[in-house]
């Protein structure tokens, strides 16, 4: 059995789980949640493949009950000038430097909050892989740039800055014998 799939989970009084073939199907005060079982889970398994999944099951089970309870959240924040977001209606609008406004759907099952002052957006659900990967599609509309870190990233995220040319200071092959 893997060290993770060792920990217990503790499920609150407000959350109902059940386990109907091969998926785990989580309620809570958030929503529900239906996670996938790999086959061939069990206790006395110490194969190594299935060691890997006992832990990965814990994982996603775990995940499934913070979820419900507590739910997930990432914070992107927009850096550069005119660049903004807001939502309309079921669309996250974006104005990223483009000639054209960026329109993202968004999907069922999560919410977008947009910070206007701060140019900061929220994105939350009660699936964390979901949550995640809308975060990640919305980074990739306008990644950080390197050079002059503008851009959208995740808040608190370091970037590495590049320097510019070397030669940019005017001694080039113009002024070059």
């Amino acid at each position: 059995m893997s060290r993770v799939g060792r920990k217990a989970i503790a499920i609150p009084k407000d959350v109902k789980v059940q386990i109907e073939g091969s998926a785990l199907h989580v309620q809570g005060p958030k929503g529900k949640l239906s996670t996938p079982v790999p086959p061939g889970i069990s206790r006395s398994n110490d194969e190594r493949q299935q060691r890997a999944f006992h832990g990965l099951a814990r994982a996603l089970a775990n995940n499934a009950v913070k979820g419900v309870t507590e739910g997930f959240s990432k914070e992107l924040d927009i850096v550069g000038v005119g660049y903004k977001a807001q939502v309309e209606g079921k669309k996250l609008v974006l104005s990223l430097g483009f000639s054209h406004p960026v329109n993202y759907p968004i999907p069922e099952g999560i919410k977008i909050g947009v910070d206007a002052k701060a140019n900061r957006v929220t994105v939350s659900g009660i699936d964390r892989q979901q949550v995640g990967q809308v975060a990640a599609e919305i980074r990739n509309l306008r990644r950080p740039d390197p050079y002059k870190q503008k851009g959208i990233r995740y808040v608190g995220e370091v970037l590495k800055k590049k320097a510019g040319k070397a030669g940019a200071t005017g001694t080039g092959a113009a002024g070059a014998k």
